[in-house]
Order: C-alpha cells, then sequence, then structure tokens
C-alpha cells in the first residue's frame, strides 16, 4: 500500500531553511517519524508531504524543497512552497500542500491517505482526496481542532471557516487514530477507529535497560519550548522547592527558549541541552528518575506522547490531568502521579513530596512497552489498515449492488 502522509513534519533541513521556532513541535515530529517508521516496516511505502509553514512574517517567499536529513533513508519528506505574509499565509500553504499532493499523487497513485490534525493544509487535501480521487482518508487526531484557546485565536470568522470545513472532513473518514478516546468520538461514522497513545521507539526500548541504581537525582523534561508546556511554571516551581542534591535537565528549543535560559540564569541546578536527536534524547531521559509534563490543560484535549516515552524509560511521570491520560491502563497510570494545576506551588509541593517520599520508585516500563512497543503497535496498525480496506471493499460492493 501506497501511503501519502500530510503533515506538518519540521525535519532539520527545513529548521534550518525557514524561521520555525514559535510553531516548532518537536513532539509531533517524534510522533509522525515513529507512525512513518512502523508503517513502512508492515511493508508499505510512505511518503511525508509537509507544508512546512512560515508563521512569522517577512514578506518573504520561501521555495519547495526536500528533507537533505532523512530520518529514514527509504521514506522521503517533502515541503511545499511557503509564503509569509499575513492574510496570505495560511491560504499560500494550503495551496502549495496541495499542489504537491495532486502532483505527487498523479506521479505514483496513493492508495490511502494519512493527514495529521485538521489544520487548513491538511483539511483541503482530505477534501481533494476523496472527491477527486476517491482515496480513503485516515486522521491522526492530536490535538482538538474545535477547543476555543484562552487567546481567542479561534474566534475570527476566517478561522471560524477553517473549523467548519475540518467538521465536514469528520464526516467523510475512512478511519481514524488519536490517542484520546474523546477526539476519537468527534469522527462520524462507522469507520475504523484505533486508540493509540504513544509509540515506544528502538532507542527508548534500549535506553530503558538502564538500572534505577544507575540513574542519578534529576527531574528531567524534553519537548518542545512552548507556553503550553508549562516551562516557565516548572523553572519557577523549581526555584521555590529547594530540592538539595537534585537537578532539573531540560531538553528541546522553541520560542520559549531565552526566557526560560534568562529565568534559570542563577540556577546552577537547571541544565538545558538544546536540541537532541532521539538516541540522545533517549539516553538523557533514563540518566533521570522523575519526568514532569506540566502542561496548561486549557490548551489541548490531546495526549502526551512524552508521557508514554517516559513512562518506557523507567521514569516515574509527573502530569497535569489531560484528558487523555483518564484511557490508560490502570498498570501504566501506577507509574504517573497527577497534579491538579501547573502554578508553581503546585509543582513545588509535588516534587518535594514525590522525592521525600520516594514516590519516583513508583514505575510502569513492562506494561507500557507491552501496549505500545514497536511490535504492538506495528500490528494495531496493521488492523487498523486492513479494516479500512475491508470497509473500502464493502461499500464498493453495496454500491455496485444499487
Amino acid at each position: 500500500m501506497r501511503i501519502g502522509y500530510v503533515a506538518p513534519y519540521q525535519g532539520p533541513n527545513l529548521v534550518r531553511s525557514r524561521p520555525c521556532l514559535r510553531n516548532l513541535s518537536l513532539g509531533g515530529r517524534i510522533k509522525i517519524e515513529l507512525i512513518a517508521e512502523l508503517l513502512k516496516k508492515g511493508s508499505h511505502d510512505v511518503e511525508i508531504l509537509s507544508q512546512g509553514e512560515v508563521i512569522e512574517r517577512q514578506l518573504r517567499f520561501y521555495r519547495a524543497l526536500n528533507e537533505s536529513e532523512q530520518f529514514h533513508p527509504e521514506i522521503p519528506v517533502l515541503y511545499s512552497s511557503a509564503f509569509s505574509v499575513r492574510f496570505l499565509n495560511a491560504f499560500w500553504s494550503s495551496l502549495s500542500t496541495l499542489r504537491l499532493f495532486v502532483s505527487r499523487h498523479k506521479r505514483t497513485p496513493f492508495d490511502v491517505l494519512f493527514i495529521y490534525n485538521l489544520k487548513p493544509p491538511q483539511v483541503l487535501c482530505a477534501d481533494y482526496a476523496s472527491k477527486r480521487f476517491g482515496l480513503p482518508v485516515v486522521l491522526q487526531y492530536e490535538d482538538d481542532q474545535f477547543l476555543e484557546l484562552s487567546d481567542g485565536a479561534s474566534s475570527s470568522p476566517l478561522a471560524g471557516y477553517y473549523l467548519s470545513r475540518a467538521r465536514r472532513v469528520l464526516g467523510t473518514l475512512a478511519g481514524c487514530l488519536s490517542g484520546s478516546p474523546s477526539l476519537l468520538a468527534q469522527a462520524r461514522g462507522d469507520i475504523a477507529r484505533l486508540v493509540l497513545c504513544g509509540v515506544v521507539g528502538d532507542s527508548i526500548l534500549q535506553a530503558g535497560k538502564i538500572p534505577q541504581e544507575a540513574r542519578q537525582n534529576r527531574v528531567v523534561f524534553s519537548g518542545t519550548h512552548s507556553k503550553p508546556q508549562g516551562l516557565e511554571q516548572l523553572v519557577l516551581a523549581w526555584e521555590k522547592a529547594q530540592l538539595p542534591g537534585w537537578e532539573l535537565h531540560i531538553a528541546g528549543q522553541g520560542s520559549e527558549t531565552a526566557r526560560l535560559r534568562s529565568l534559570a540564569a542563577s540556577n546552577r541546578s537547571i541544565v538545558f541541552h538544546g536540541m537532541l536527536d532521539r538516541v540522545a534524547n533517549a539516553q538523557m531521559l533514563a540518566s533521570g528518575k522523575i519526568s514532569i509534563v506540566p502542561y496548561d490543560v486549557s490548551q489541548s484535549r490531546g495526549f502526551s506522547f512524552k508521557t508514554i516515552e517516559c513512562l518506557a524509560v523507567g521514569l516515574h511521570v509527573i502530569s497535569t490531568r489531560l484528558v487523555a491520560l483518564e484511557g490508560l491502563d490502570p498498570a501504566i497510570a501506577h507509574g504517573i502521579t497527577y497534579i491538579k494545576d501547573n502554578a508553581p506551588e503546585t509543582i513545588a509541593e509535588c516534587l518535594k513530596r514525590v522525592i521525600a517520599d520516594r514516590e519516583y520508585e513508583r514505575t510502569a516500563v513492562e506494561p507500557t512497552v507491552r501496549q505500545y512497543g514497536p511490535t504492538a503497535v506495528a500490528s494495531s496498525l496493521e488492523s487498523f489498515l486492513q479494516q479500512i480496506t475491508r470497509n473500502q471493499m464493502n461499500s464498493k460492493t453495496r454500491s455496485a449492488s444499487k
């Protein structure tokens, strides 16, 4: 099966070529890579088509390009052109991504189209694929497109238009996979559905073999440095907690990196690692005992893949109550301590308690790997695709008999 994967992927070449800090998504990048790799291992051909969108307004045109540093030698990544002009940016990004998809399909037809979330380029490609080419469309639904954000970003007339088109796509899907049962329920009709809270890659599996006694007194975070991640609150909480002998290690990059470094400048127990590749990131995670995900729950109803990675690598996880966490197997949730919000005072008190009571020794490696390891997820994806194929064949049979 040849799979087109229209996703906002941001590889190294794109990050160097276009200003992406304000819309950087390191977690999204890893999710896309892991899913694509498992599909490839299942003998499917996968091609990633990304809008490579630039949201910084610079009155500049960016030509289409290919990713020169591929994460997999047989999975090409192609970026559409971008034009960073106010009011034209999203429109241009959508049309250029559609042109890229159509040209690739006409060159070698796709059998199915995967889209990652419901941004305008993904919605336009999905609509065109189903109506013009008759392709089954699969939605990988990570973030709630219809959540009214606190900054009012989704309240403009143009945003309302895009949301109405996204809602229509939810009724035309052949399949939907998501880490959140509530997001999965937004898709309509009798379609293939898959709850997928995470994927554990080989680098995490290897790093997870490091025994607890060999780990250091570290609290670790890895991900995009953006406001919804709650990192400013974490740094302030670390100052309040005063934990002798412990360090806070932060990996990743984003729009908040400079501010975070400034806030932590006088505290030698806070260490920044910058951008890490998958192997180095897994090793950094496995060097600690506690991971923290102080996400702002008002900004997302999706699921943090990093939670599954941290559990699989042997960390105890402190997390705000993202809705999707409610669907976790109890054996996996055993490795999580929940906080009611991400206020600095809340985070500080939780850190002190988890460390003082040695609650960090409560982990969930085995059940997490059993359910979300590469073998298990590959099998789930293959069954998911087979169900889509069966549904498509049955639909054609019913249409022919009328």
